[in-house]
């Protein structure tokens, strides 16, 4: 079993940028894959960007592409999204999620394949 516990949501102001965390617990060994989703009001949840937990590697929306940064520290068992420049469109909550499986890399932005969620950070942008 493994828990997911999202942190850095907040009130923020267009322009400026946010770290959020997303801390696994339990069988945190047995994770290969990380992602984050996010989800507006009134909209589908979507995929916002994952990484692999050994090799690294990475795949982010095209919607995100250039101002979202997902990394992991694999010895604090946390892995964080980078946001910058924060635009009002990016008002959501954001989730993050673990895949347990061993999957090709093209797999990383398929949600039906997370089993572990966590319950969500709220991060609320101004103009």
């Amino acid at each position: 079993q493994v828990q997911l516990v999202e942190s850095g949501g907040g009130l923020m102001q267009a322009g400026e940028s946010l770290r959020l965390s997303c801390a696994a617990s339990g069988r945190a060994f047995s994770i290969y894959t990380m992602g984050w989703f996010r989800q507006a009001p009134g909209k589908e949840r979507e995929f916002v960007a994952a990484i692999s937990w050994i090799g690294g590697t990475t795949y982010y929306a095209d919607s995100v592409k250039g101002r979202f940064t997902i990394s992991r520290d694999n010895a604090k068992n946390t892995v964080y999204l980078q946001i910058n420049s924060l635009k009002p469109e990016d008002t959501a909550v954001y989730y993050c999620a673990a895949d347990p499986r061993i999957r090709p890399d093209q797999a990383m932005g398929f949600t039906n394949h997370y089993e572990y969620w966590g319950q969500g950070t709220q991060v609320t942008v101004s103009p």
